[in-house]
C-alpha cells in the first residue's frame, strides 16, 4: 500500500485509541457505519436530475467531500482491522472485472455480466 494510505490508517488507529473507541470499531460496527456514510452521501444526489449531479454547487460539493470523507475512512479502518491491503483488493477486483466485463461485449451497456 502507498505510504500516505498506510499514514492515514495510522493516524485513525491513533485518533481512535486516544478515544478508546477501539471497543466499538467491530469489523461489523465498522461496516455498518460506513453503510451509514454512504447514505449521508447518496442524500445530497436525492431528488436531482443526471444533469445536475454532475454539475453541483461549490457549496454541496464541499459537504459532499466531507461525506466521501467519512466513507473513505471508515472503509480505510475496515480493512485495518480485517488485515486487508486496500489498494491490492482494488486492483484484484478490477482484474476480475475486466474478466467479466470485456471491452467488446460491455462497451456501451450497463448490463449485468449475467446478462453479456
Amino acid at each position: 500500500m502507498s505510504a500516505e494510505i498506510l499514514e492515514l490508517q495510522a493516524s485513525l488507529r491513533a485518533f481512535s485509541s486516544e478515544r478508546e473507541w477501539d471497543q466499538f470499531h467491530s469489523p461489523k460496527n465498522l461496516a455498518t457505519a460506513l453503510s451509514v456514510e454512504a447514505a449521508e452521501l447518496l442524500e445530497h444526489f436525492q431528488w436531482l436530475t443526471e444533469d445536475q449531479s454532475r454539475s453541483v454547487p461549490d457549496d454541496k460539493r464541499e459537504a459532499i467531500a466531507e461525506e466521501i470523507a467519512d466513507v473513505f475512512l471508515y472503509l480505510l479502518q475496515l480493512s485495518d482491522k480485517l488485515g486487508i491491503d486496500l489498494v491490492q483488493a482494488a486492483q484484484k477486483k478490477m482484474q476480475t472485472n475486466a474478466i467479466k466485463y470485456p471491452v467488446e461485449r460491455a462497451k456501451g451497456t450497463s448490463k449485468k455480466y449475467s446478462e453479456l
